[in-house]
């Protein structure tokens, strides 16, 4: 039985239909020269910069993206394309040169994440499952950026699987989370497949499925001495620490690894807790806190004065709840060697193959410029060239180094862009060739 889950045999036909029915046209009157397509984000609300994730799963795709005949009879059964065309899928693959900022890179409004460059059929067919997955990434790896920037150092794993939209959803979270600064996740998968660290407590339904908190607690300090952190507030959260410290004591245990508070007046209870705590000898015991957390409850617990240790952070990430979509978009900047532009209100575009240059001053981030690629300034350019004809030719960081890239991008953010409580809503200059080329074009077409 097939379950619809995406896989390498399957993930050609990921993509929605007039992705393949402009390649149909495109095919038909032999259009299929040079286009070069931009990956790019809005302005949006709540968001002062976005962290870069994605690319990585982006790359296995181009390297492997294929039409298998089972796709082939598929698409056949539709009606809707020539047996020339079919044909000509049955050899597709990625033939193209990809063109990306850094995983864990801060990003802005309008300047090119993904620049594609490639025959336009294979840049118009790969549209679809580039921004499915680049959106998703970015999000989550944001959200989980700015828990990270608020925590004060305390540590936070991602507890979202369960809420994620789907099973592919709930896997980029957890590496996306990771990127963005957490210490692991929850989702075992991803663990095994991310080489992220995986973390775990109790639920609420090991604690009822036994006689009594007591029981429960202390099964699972005898099979896990070295890992136990008791689920207190499924009745009473002051008397559930104080049956954890008990039980602690009856098995001989000088310490133990602590406890999760999920519900509640939060603020008190981890103050109530932590006395209890400390007065019975348990001062390394931590105290973790999970049940609907984000950065600005993060913030704002902390702030008052709560001493926790750790954060559970699940639904409010793998959704990115007050942000659950990015305003992004895939667009024809170039083809045939002529620049191309959009003019529709509020989405106009910018024309050329591109390079963005990030300026510092005293370490701190400066500006970006927007320019064509045959530009150059003093700064950092951005843009790598990641995949040359259809080879991939730059050497992907290891999960760790993205994480550590993003760390390092957030620190080099003034203070004004880390406020979680304020959008900064700073858009990159445009170089003077392209804004002779809007003029241009303007005049071209807005006559």
């Amino acid at each position: 039985m097939n379950f619809g889950f995406v896989n390498e045999d399957n993930m050609g036909l990921l993509t929605d239909l007039y992705e393949l029915t402009m390649a149909q046209v495109y095919f038909d009157k032999n259009m299929n020269k040079t286009a070069i397509f931009d990956f790019y984000t809005r302005p949006v609300e709540n968001r002062s910069y976005l962290i870069n994730a994605g690319l990585e799963q982006l790359i296995y795709y181009l390297l492997n993206i294929k039409f298998t005949d089972e796709d082939i009879n598929y698409l056949r059964s539709t009606g809707k394309f020539s047996e020339d065309f079919l044909n000509f899928l049955k050899d597709f693959k990625f033939t193209g040169n990809i063109y990306a900022i850094e995983e864990g890179e801060v990003i802005f409004p309008n300047e090119p994440i993904i620049q594609v460059e490639a025959p336009l059929i294979e840049a118009q067919i790969i549209e679809t499952f580039l921004i499915n997955t680049m959106q998703i990434s970015i999000l989550v790896a944001t959200k989980a950026m700015r828990c990270y920037s608020v925590a004060k150092g305390t540590p936070l794993v991602d507890f979202g699987l369960r809420r994620a939209h789907g099973t592919d959803a709930g896997m980029k979270a957890a590496r996306s989370s990771y990127i963005g600064g957490f210490l692991g996740t929850s989702n075992v998968l991803a663990g095994k497949e991310f080489g992220i660290p995986i973390f775990g407590t109790m639920a609420h339904s090991f604690i009822l499925a036994h006689d009594s908190e007591e029981e429960a607690f202390e099964n699972f300090a005898k099979r896990y001495p070295d890992n136990a952190i008791f689920l207190v507030d499924t009745f009473d959260t002051i008397e559930g620490t104080k049956k954890a410290i008990k039980v602690t004591k009856k098995l001989g245990m000088k310490t133990f690894k602590g406890v999760r508070l999920d519900s509640g007046d939060i603020l008190n209870l981890s103050k109530e807790v932590r006395q209890l705590l400390d007065e019975n000898g348990y001062e390394k015991a931590m105290i973790l806190v999970s049940g609907g957390i984000n950065e600005y409850k993060i913030k704002e617990l902390l702030d008052k004065g709560a001493p926790i240790d750790a954060w559970g952070v699940g639904t409010e990430l793998v959704v990115s709840a007050d942000l659950p979509y990015l305003d992004c978009a895939y667009k024809l900047v170039e083809y045939d060697g002529k620049p191309k532009m959009k003019f529709s209100p509020h989405k106009v575009t910018l024309p050329f193959k591109k390079q963005v240059y990030r300026f510092y001053k005293d370490g701190l981030f400066e500006k970006d410029i927007i320019c064509a690629y045959d530009e150059s300034f003093d700064g950092k350019p951005l843009l790598k060239q990641y995949i040359k004809d259809g080879k991939l030719v730059e050497e992907l960081p290891s999960l760790k180094e993205i994480q550590q890239k993003a760390i390092n991008s957030l620190n080099s953010l003034p203070e004004e862009f880390k406020d979680i409580t304020k959008t900064v809503y700073y858009l990159p200059e445009i170089s003077p060739k392209i804004e002779n080329e809007i003029k241009e074009l303007q005049e071209k077409f807005l006559k």
